[in-house]
């Protein structure tokens, strides 16, 4: 039922699609030069999951995460081993046991099973609302600073592919997540990491003050 791996973190696709109008870009250039040609188009690509995965603020929502559901998945975990270990001792003992202690026997397991499948179902359910509450705050972040970020480095389109969105080639020069990350990371300090500067191109402007940075939460492996 549960995996001893970390608890994944911040799954959650956002379905972004953002188009980026090239009329805000031809503002900026003078009248005559924007009839004269229209602006060519450049296109960007990014996977917004893996980079809300990989923020340094994602980093530490999924250890906080991790910290604030470990004890129970462990917990649940326990309790799935011991339902598994006494199945096996009835299914090896059953026929020298008398009717009574095994339908004595089968009555506890049917009630450990139903609390077991319950009390995961709540588990589940408190996980995927901490970790959907986590995705929904750092994408909301992370949607302006990739608007930041795309009109700086003059992108018209940029394409999400951590939807399914099916990209059969791309330069790799059209792929930025990890500069979108590098981007989030100046935006968004953590205390006691370093952020790294977005490598090539124009970097998304630096706020004028560090904002805050939100308490961190992470999401434990479904079971």
């Amino acid at each position: 039922m549960f995996g001893t791996s970390k608890i994944k973190t911040l799954s959650l696709g956002l379905g972004l699609s953002i188009l980026l109008g090239t009329a805000a870009f031809a503002q900026s250039a003078p009248a005559s030069a924007a009839s004269a040609a229209p602006i060519a188009t450049k296109i960007g690509i990014i996977n917004i999951q893996e980079a809300i995965e990989n923020c340094n603020e994602g980093k530490k929502e999924a250890d906080q995460l991790q910290t604030k559901f470990g004890v129970k998945q462990a917990d649940l975990k326990n309790r799935k081993d011991e339902f598994d270990n006494l199945t096996k001792q009835l299914q090896a003992q059953g026929d020298k046991l008398s009717d009574e202690e095994r339908a004595k026997r089968v009555k506890d397991l049917e009630g450990r099973q139903k609390g077991l499948q319950r009390d995961y179902e709540d588990f589940q359910n408190e996980v995927q609302q901490a970790q959907a509450e986590v995705v929904n705050r750092i994408g909301s972040k992370m949607m302006v600073v990739l608007g930041k970020y795309a009109k700086a480095n003059a992108y018209s389109v940029v394409m999400d592919v951590s939807t399914g969105q099916t990209v059969l080639w791309a330069n790799d020069g059209t792929v930025f997540t990890k500069d979108l990350v590098d981007a989030y990371n100046v935006e968004n300090p953590v205390s006691g990491v370093p952020a790294a500067k977005p490598a090539g191109g124009a970097a998304a402007p630096k706020p004028a003050a560090p904002k805050p940075t939100a308490p961190a939460t992470t999401t434990p492996k479904k079971p």
